[in-house]
């Protein structure tokens, strides 16, 4: 018997991520947005460059890719282990390429391609979202990996409004691919309102199902005659043919789909109640505006309704949805709703955190169980991090206390502040604020001091420092000469200084500020409710 299934979130490379912990033919269904930085100078991206660049990688907000040592390894192992397609077709592209970000970009992603075949199993679907900048090389790509035959659609997703550039045409548009891994695949149609416009002109008859259009079901000369499409129905012989076979006309007219004119020409009834299927043209998903109650503040963040329509439209309740890219977790989230089961992978801590907080936000006690794998769970592997990457670390130790990072990227002085959270504790609508600072090295009770300036500085009401290594006696006394912060209609108190090993935090120990009052540290996602076996998205 198998064992229960468990969502789960993954913190890592995905690589290593698919390579050591997904089976083969385990998923349904793939949805991946590969962070790519379109922004940059497009020149920029084919300019050549040395192989003592750092290791290509992505990082929170700052999506770019480099060619380096870790580039050349993974080109060779593409072209001397992965599919011969595959290795010939990226072999040709760094002739015409060269080695630069690009390059380095389609390299990764070749292999990654290699590993989400594999995975996703012989009736599931992938859908690749990119934008025009690198979606032409992509497609080669996928046709080496996936075959040109299960190529389905190339869909046009209108992705912001009109730009204005005074050199070209203004850039409005996202590309979504979208294969099969073969013709066995699951498919759901789905359906959308039709245009008002569209609805006057064509929709107009009506009987006791309601209004209706007609549609052409016998063949023009321009199509010529298919030999299995020639028959005599009810006495009316096409001179060129039906458009459908016999058994399928003769379902439509025990139906009542069909009309015959008053100069016995037959049409097709279409119904105003089914919707429409959309065309690979979707401009009916509109993007995220400032004022969404969607809106979490990172910077790539896709709508709910666009990931709806694709988990719908290709894969049924139940089935494994992936997302290897999964950023603020728009896939996972659309998936939990529509009673998938999912698994999420990202490489930043800063990711995982909005995830979880978007989850919670989103569902509460309705959210299904789900794990975080890859994140410490103990001080060695705190450690081990710390050592890694830094910032990394940073990142997942402000998630501890639910602080929100007050840095994006990795440049710039932080002025003592590494996180910060937001509370209210009165009816005036402006947030108090706690200030966090992380340690990972050692610490001295002059740190302690600073952060009492940072306090001061910033006018914020608290501030907690979050240390790897236990802090020293002078360290504790220096915290509790700071005091505490009460609010005048409150009787609790909290020490306006705080100190916090990770240790105390992983066992369970928890940053002191106005619980009771409105957290508004990280922008909360509006609730949602699950759906069974509906595609009504329901706000409250």
């Amino acid at each position: 018997m198998d064992a229960p299934w468990q969502n789960e979130l993954y913190f890592g490379d995905n690589l290593d991520i698919l390579r050591e912990q997904i089976a083969d033919e385990s998923v349904d269904l793939i949805y991946l947005d590969p962070p790519f930085n379109s922004n940059a100078t497009y020149n920029v991206l084919f300019r050549e460059k040395g192989g003592e660049e750092s290791a290509a990688q992505i990082t929170a907000f700052e999506d770019t890719w480099h060619w380096s040592i870790e580039s050349e390894a993974a080109f060779r192992e593409v072209v001397t282990d992965g599919p011969e397609k595959l290795g010939r077709l990226l072999q040709a592209m760094r002739d015409f390429l060269g080695q630069n970000d690009m390059m380095a970009y389609l390299t990764m992603m070749a292999q990654r391609m290699v590993e989400l075949h594999r995975v996703l199993k012989p009736t599931g679907n992938i859908y690749l979202h990119c934008d025009p900048t690198a979606s032409h090389y992509l497609k080669l790509l996928l046709d080496a990996v996936f075959d040109p035959d299960n190529f389905q659609n190339e869909i046009t997703w209108k992705r912001t409004s009109a730009h204005s550039d005074s050199k070209r045409f203004g850039q409005v548009k996202d590309i979504i691919f979208y294969y099969s891994k073969t013709n066995d695949r699951i498919w759901n149609p789905v359906y959308i309102p039709h245009d008002e416009s569209y609805v006057s002109n064509f929709y107009r008859y009506e009987d006791e199902r309601g209004r209706y259009r007609l549609h052409e079901i016998i063949r023009t000369a321009s199509m010529g005659p298919r030999p299995n499409l020639v028959y005599k129905y009810k006495g009316y012989t096409p001179e060129w043919g039906w458009r459908m076979e016999r058994n399928k006309l003769e379902v439509l007219d025990k139906d009542g789909r069909l009309i015959w004119s008053k100069t016995g020409r037959p049409y097709r009834k279409t119904y105003l109640s089914e919707g429409m299927v959309p065309t690979n043209l979707w401009t009916d998903i509109n993007p995220l505006s400032a004022q969404s109650k969607e809106r979490l503040g990172y910077p790539t963040q896709k709508p709910e309704a666009l990931l709806e329509r694709i988990i719908n439209a290709s894969s049924n309740e139940g089935d494994v949805v992936l997302d290897p890219f999964c950023g603020c977790g728009t896939a996972v989230a659309a998936a939990e709703r529509l009673n998938r089961r999912w698994i999420g992978i990202d490489v930043t801590h800063l990711a995982i955190t909005l995830i979880r907080h978007r989850m919670s936000n989103s569902f509460g006690e309705d959210l299904r169980p789900y794990e975080v794998i890859g994140d410490p769970k103990d001080p060695p592997s705190a450690r081990a991090l710390a050592q890694h990457d830094r910032y990394q670390f940073e990142w997942w130790a402000l998630g501890l206390v639910d602080a929100r990072p007050a840095r994006d990227q990795r440049r710039g002085a932080d002025r003592g502040i590494d996180g910060y959270i937001n509370f209210f504790d009165d009816d005036s609508g402006r947030a108090k604020r706690v200030v966090v600072q992380v340690k990972s090295g050692n610490v001295t009770v002059s740190q302690v001091r600073d952060l009492k300036g940072v306090i001061e500085r910033e006018q914020a009401q608290m501030g907690i420092f979050i240390t790897l290594k236990p802090p020293t006696r002078q360290m504790a006394q220096e915290a509790i000469s700071a005091g505490f912060y009460a609010h005048e209609h409150f009787r609790n108190e909290f020490p306006r200084v705080q100190i916090l090993t990770i240790e105390e935090l992983l066992a369970g120990a928890k940053a002191q500020y106005p619980r009771y009052a409105l957290q508004a540290t990280f922008k909360r996602a509006p609730r949602r409710r699950r759906e069974e076996g509906g595609n009504v998205l329901l706000l409250f």
